[in-house]
């Protein structure tokens, strides 16, 4: 498996990508909703033109840093989906915003006032979305009253321009049956659209509705008014995305290769993939730190920083010091920032090495 790559590595099928690439342009095209791709899942310039190139309108990243990254390689419309704070922050916006046409996020009074210093020292105005409250408590004023009261205290200042609202509804992944996921959809689009109103009733001009995750941008038929979204995860998708029923294992295009080192005890395994690789993050609906695939009996049971621990039957499953096993990760959007580079493979065959660009890029 993959004979020529050290492990632990990180594999992506390009067929896999090029076909959830395409599949959600499809269907957002389809009902008419801009899709403004988030890179954090990838960090890879050459995924960013691919996902351009199906009709991305942009895409979004989270920390400025990054945004660097993707306008030196030529991309220019950027939502940076993040609150600047602080002056060194500043600083480096206000280089970007000459560079690039970019929209950021504003949920505070300290951070609207900074924005509107660099608006007026540049002279270049600098368009904000006003973050919403989607339920994590993360960030983003609270829908009705809070929201109001704060775009009155912002809108008059100079440098700036309310252009829309930007919301991240991340309970979503909570759900685990369609009914429910559909239900949550609606519940996203009916608080986005309340905001919209009460923005546009204190006389701002609302050109951009920003939410949708990739749950929510799969069912984007239930996304009314909704302009545009920033999936991401998308791309290559994970367990979550499984457990959501989103995705499917064929449709997850980033994968792990390891390699078992150990067999202490029997029904007992260790592979060379930790936290390092794997991360510890966990899904909300099994146990485990990701799928062996073509293994359901074996278990992934925990993670120290370079080992994986995998318990099995022994009566029904061998595994031996050497072997190879493929592992879908609970959280594909973690890996690449972990990596150098990822294997693009197709059929089975590594066929290019791709550079994680961001890699590291986290300020």
């Amino acid at each position: 498996m993959y004979k020529e790559l050290l492990t632990p590595a990180v594999i992506v099928d390009l067929d896999t990508v090029e076909r959830n690439i395409e599949r959600m342009a499809n269907k957002l095209s389809k009902f008419g909703i801009a899709h403004r791709p988030h890179i954090k899942t990838h960090k890879t310039v050459k995924f960013a033109k691919m996902q351009l190139n199906k009709g991305a309108i942009g895409i979004t990243v989270a920390k400025l840093t990054e945004a660097e990254v993707f306008i030196e390689s030529g991309i220019k419309d950027i939502l940076i989906a993040f609150p600047i704070v602080g002056e060194d922050k500043l600083e480096i916006f206000s280089k970007l915003l000459k560079q690039a046409n970019i929209i950021t996020t504003v949920d505070s009074l300290e951070a609207a006032l900074g924005l509107s210093r660099v608006g007026e020292q540049t002279g270049k105005t600098v368009k904000v979305l006003i973050e919403i409250d989607g339920g994590l408590h993360r960030g983003g004023r609270q829908p009705g009253s809070d929201t109001i009261k704060f775009v009155r205290e912002i809108k008059g200042l100079p440098g700036i321009e309310i252009v829309g609202i930007m919301a991240y509804f991340g309970k979503i992944y909570s759900n685990n049956n369609q009914n429910d996921l559909i239900e949550a959809v609606k519940q996203e689009s009916l608080i986005a659209n309340k905001v919209s109103k009460d923005l546009e009733s204190e006389g701002i001009n609302v050109k951009i509705i920003s939410t949708g995750s990739s749950p929510s941008s799969s069912n984007c038929q239930y996304l009314e008014n909704v302009t545009e979204v920033r999936a991401g995860n998308y791309i290559f998708y994970d367990v979550s995305a499984i457990d959501l029923g989103i995705a499917e294992e064929k449709d997850c295009a980033l994968r792990v290769i390891a390699t078992v080192v150990s067999t202490p005890i029997p029904g007992m395994a260790t592979i060379d993939a930790g936290t390092k690789t794997l991360t510890s993050d966990k899904s909300h609906h099994r146990n485990g730190f990701g799928i062996v695939v073509g293994h359901p009996e074996i278990t992934i049971t925990s993670l120290n920083e370079e080992h994986g621990f995998l318990n099995f039957d022994p009566t029904i499953t061998s595994l031996s010091v050497g072997d190879r096993i493929e592992i879908i990760p609970n959280h594909s959007c973690v890996i690449p920032n972990l990596c150098d580079e990822l294997a693009g493979v197709r059929n089975g065959e590594v066929v290019e090495f791709i550079p994680v660009d961001a890699r590291g890029k986290n300020k």
